[in-house]
């Protein structure tokens, strides 16, 4: 009888290893997460974390922020701030929920797929690339959202085909609806399950069938009903307009804007930069595959995760602008690849003859990878501080000095007043805690060579007129504006005239060396700002 305890208690601790496993690789992240959690916010952070502020005081999306990205990520943001706080603390720990949440799922789709060990491989692979500054992995961007959500609705996805389950279909569907409205990338996913269901129906036979129909109505319901939800909750409110303009109309503008020829050269400086950090994972990956193809158990799933991880890249590839934390879409096909290249590396070393020592060459090359990938970054994710992180990573962007601005703006103001920030930094509003006096919170799109731009530069002046805000701040940065060889420039000349004419400069603000220099007050109107800064201005008393 003690005998068979013992033997229970042995088989236990042997099905609970692989999450002890699983723990430690949660834990390693969380450190490198935790030690940066006050990181200042980048831009796209500043966006959602300003808009989901405004969901928490009861605000519509749209209402005081324009921008062409789907809300999800938004309600995410209101959701993690309401829980951990409305600081960059707070978001960094949404991120590292999101992170370890998605890093669990990445290793019980990889386990669902290819066993155990390719599961814990694939959950250290996508831990590592998650967080690796090539992908800008530290910063809360939108595209964590969406795998977190498209990863778990993979594997209901699977668990729906072997149990034939309409239940389990439906959700599926809605999941990868929800990645979906946390950016529009999010739609490739969907496209995804269309094809894994199609692919099925082929194998089957039952292509032409009631149940394929059934099965594929009901997917596409769940994968429809979060959008279609959000779009009859727009037309109710009566406000319906603004919202399509932006996140269709305008955005599909924005998705076709780029070359095809520089969308490529886009790629290719990725891809250069990346090389020496991701040239094993690449070899792996390929040797992998490989083996799979003349591998009966593998070729199936194998198969599958092509498919998965070429719909991801669709989602990267986006408007063709290939921008680092794009590269977060394909990490979860590409971190289970890194799972099941290891897998046939080991069914390929099941020799006769010392067969453990071989089959654990493939896990010792792999963890050299993973040693070489935490080596490569080290500084970023053990020695530098969060300040310095930021300034190493996003150069002259004006992410720090948005911090002062905005923590000098929410303590010299009424809760009451409003701000207008003339340029691309939203983090500014999020840090004052003050409404933005213009739905405006980005410059880019009125820099743009879009049919728009001319109008909405238009409209933006006219509600900083209307809507007299007390402060005014102008960034005076290049990569705050990105402006085009022919971008009308009626925007600028506005800002200064209206600003002599009715503020007082009353705050200088620049990085130094690495280090944030602010001059406020009466030394403030003499402070020079033809160089890289952030202008504050209040309005004159006479004007109020």
């Amino acid at each position: 009888m003690e005998k068979h305890q013992a033997a229970n208690r042995a088989s236990s601790f042997l099905g609970l290893w692989p999450w002890l496993v699983v723990l430690l690789v949660l834990l390693f992240v969380g450190f490198i997460r935790v030690r940066l959690l006050n990181m200042p916010l980048e831009r796209d952070e500043g966006e959602y974390a300003y808009a989901g502020q405004l969901i928490l005081q009861g605000i519509p999306t749209y209402d005081l922020a324009f921008n062409m990205k789907l809300p999800g990520t938004y309600f995410a943001y209101a959701l993690g701030m309401a829980i951990f706080g409305e600081t960059p603390a707070g978001i960094h720990l949404t991120l590292i929920v999101v992170n370890s949440l998605t890093i669990i799922f990445v290793f019980l789709l990889a386990r669902n797929l290819f066993g155990v060990a390719a599961g814990l491989v694939a959950c250290a692979s996508y831990a590592i690339m998650s967080v690796s500054t090539t992908v800008l992995g530290l910063a809360a961007h939108a595209n964590h959202f969406v795998v977190l959500c498209a990863v778990p609705a993979t594997l209901l996805l699977l668990r729906a085909d072997d149990n034939r389950s309409i239940r389990a279909l439906f959700f599926s569907g809605l999941l990868f609806g929800l990645a979906f409205m946390m950016k529009q990338q999010g739609m490739v996913f969907i496209l995804f399950g269309g094809i894994f269901l199609l692919w099925r129906a082929i194998e089957e036979k039952s292509l032409f069938t009631r149940d394929f129909l059934r099965r594929g109505m009901v997917f596409l319901t769940g994968a429809v009903f979060p959008f279609g939800t959000f779009c009859l909750v727009r037309i109710v409110c009566g406000d319906f307009q603004r919202f399509w303009f932006w996140t269709v109309d305008y955005a599909r503008w924005y998705a076709t804007a780029l070359p095809f020829q520089e969308g490529i050269a886009q790629l290719c400086k990725h891809l250069q930069q990346t090389f020496f950090i991701s040239l094993g994972f690449w070899f792996l990956a390929a040797t992998g595959l490989l083996l799979a193809a003349f591998n009966k158990h593998l070729r199936k799933p194998a198969a599958i995760v092509v498919v998965f991880w070429l719909c991801s890249f669709l989602g990267t590839a986006a408007g063709l602008y290939f921008r680092g934390h794009y590269f977060i879409l394909v990490l979860p096909a590409f971190a289970i690849l890194m799972g099941m290249s290891v897998a046939a590396w080991q069914d390929v070393l099941r020799l006769p003859v010392l067969q453990n020592v071989f089959q654990s060459l493939p896990l010792i090359f792999f963890g050299l990878l993973i040693y070489w990938a935490v080596f490569y970054q080290a500084q970023f994710f053990f020695q530098l501080t969060p300040l310095q992180v930021v300034q190493s990573i996003y150069a002259e962007n004006p992410f720090p000095e948005a911090v002062t601005v905005g923590d000098y703006l929410r303590a010299h103001s009424s809760p009451r007043a409003t701000i207008a920030v003339v340029g691309s930094e939203p983090e500014i509003y999020f840090y004052a805690h003050r409404h933005s006096a213009t739905g405006y919170i980005y410059t880019y799109p009125l820099m743009e060579p879009q049919p728009h731009a001319l109008d909405m530069q238009h409209e933006m002046i006219q509600e900083i007129e209307t809507n007299r805000p007390e402060y005014l701040v102008f960034v005076n940065n290049a990569l705050s504006w990105i402006r085009y060889p022919h971008s009308n420039l009626l925007i600028y000349d506005w800002a200064t005239q209206y600003a002599d004419h009715f503020y007082q400069q009353i705050g200088v603000v620049r990085s130094v060396h690495g280090r944030i220099v602010a001059v406020w007050g009466p030394a403030a109107e003499k402070a020079d700002i033809t160089n890289q800064c952030l202008v504050v201005y209040q309005r004159r008393m006479v004007d109020r």
